[in-house]
């Protein structure tokens, strides 16, 4: 049997559904973690409570929408894809992240009702066919991170196959390219990595996360068979030598990728609600960004002062434009003002930005 990655092999409980026992899911998950007997839960019965530090794989029923908006936060600029929801929570241990303020246990869950989920999207995208989506699995939790367990992407890559105006995102910070010999059509699905500073990888990204360095090979091996990337630095930070270790990815990127390969990039300042500011200072200790100059902007989430924001973006944004890019830059969840103050545009001087990104996603 095929060794799980070191993010995997802390699982010590799989729990399954009963209505979804049997499901391919659930039959890949017995396969790959043959020494764990799954518990099956009976219709209406729960799971015990008391789990927060054991990782749990959970294959549930799951009986709410699976396509859906991005959840954006209001007053700011959204890019306006829409979500594939396939399960929640995480086994990476990175220090930001804001799935531990969302989720207070350690359970990864997974909709394991596949059946569902296809004639959710067959009655949308077939009752839209001239209608254009651009839609990601990356939201509740990484696209890749439990895909050597229950090949989930691949099977969604397949299904897509037959809705060419799709566009599929798959966001991640792990390396996992075992989908790709299932994909019809390259140009419909955009893989895509994190970024960061070679510092905030180091030691804010825990958990076995693939290295800089790693994402951006395996970003190589997908640009050379014919896919486009995408790259997103959200959350930068704000820490002593941050010009220095921007700079640094940068350069990362343009020795692995040319920019025609690259379908966009994104750039999003560390923001965060009252609860995940707990969570960081409970769970990660050493994490001293949480402690930074933070106004309450207004959505009510705390963010970065506005001038070390478009600082930040500047700086990221002019060395990404010396190596070739432009139009494929754009921010996450920020204002006109700061669109203005970064790139001297704003969202309108492009179409608007779900307009500009669906162009951009479909290669045009």
């Amino acid at each position: 049997m095929k060794t799980l990655p070191t993010y995997l092999q802390g699982i010590s409980r799989v729990v399954v559904d009963a209505a979804v026992a049997d499901s391919p899911v659930a039959q890949r998950v017995r396969e790959k973690l043959p020494h764990l007997t799954a518990e099956v839960l009976a219709e209406g019965e729960a799971l015990s409570s008391g789990l927060a530090r054991e990782d749990i794989l959970y294959l549930k029923r799951y009986r709410g929408r699976f396509l859906r908006h991005c959840p954006g936060t209001s007053h700011y600029r959204c890019c306006g894809y829409q979500i594939v929801h396939i399960g929640e929570n995480c086994p990476l241990r990175c220090s930001y992240c804001i799935l531990q303020a969302y989720f207070q246990d350690r359970v990864l869950k997974v909709w394991a009702n596949q059946d569902d989920l296809w004639r959710e999207l067959d009655q949308a995208f077939s009752a839209n066919p001239d209608r254009r989506y651009r839609v990601g699995t990356g939201e509740f939790t990484d696209s890749l991170v439990l895909e050597a367990l229950t090949g989930y992407s691949r099977d969604l890559i397949e299904f897509l196959g037959s809705y060419p105006q799709v566009c599929l995102e798959l966001k991640s910070k792990v390396v996992d390219l075992s989908w790709m010999d299932v994909v019809r059509d390259p140009s419909r699905v955009l893989p895509a990595w994190s970024m960061n500073a070679p510092a905030i990888a180091d030691h804010e990204e825990q958990g076995e996360c693939a290295s800089l360095e790693e994402r951006l090979a395996a970003a190589r091996t997908c640009a050379r068979e014919g896919f486009r990337v995408c790259l997103h630095f959200d959350p930068m930070i704000h820490f002593p030598g941050w010009q220095e270790g921007y700079a640094r990815t940068v350069e990362m990127i343009f020795d692995h990728l040319r920019p025609e390969e690259i379908a966009y990039v994104s750039m999003g300042s560390f923001r965060h609600m009252p609860d995940l500011k707990r969570c960081i200072i409970e769970n990660f200790p050493g994490s001293g960004y949480i402690h930074g100059e933070f106004i309450t902007g207004i959505d009510g989430k705390q963010r970065l002062l506005r001038p070390l924001r478009v600082e930040q973006f500047r700086f990221l944004a002019d060395a990404l434009r010396r190596g070739g890019l432009d139009r494929q830059l754009y921010l996450c969840m920020e204002s006109d003002e700061v669109w203005q103050a970064v790139f001297g545009r704003t969202p309108a001087d492009l179409g608007g930005l779900y307009r500009h990104l669906m162009a951009q996603a479909f290669g045009e």
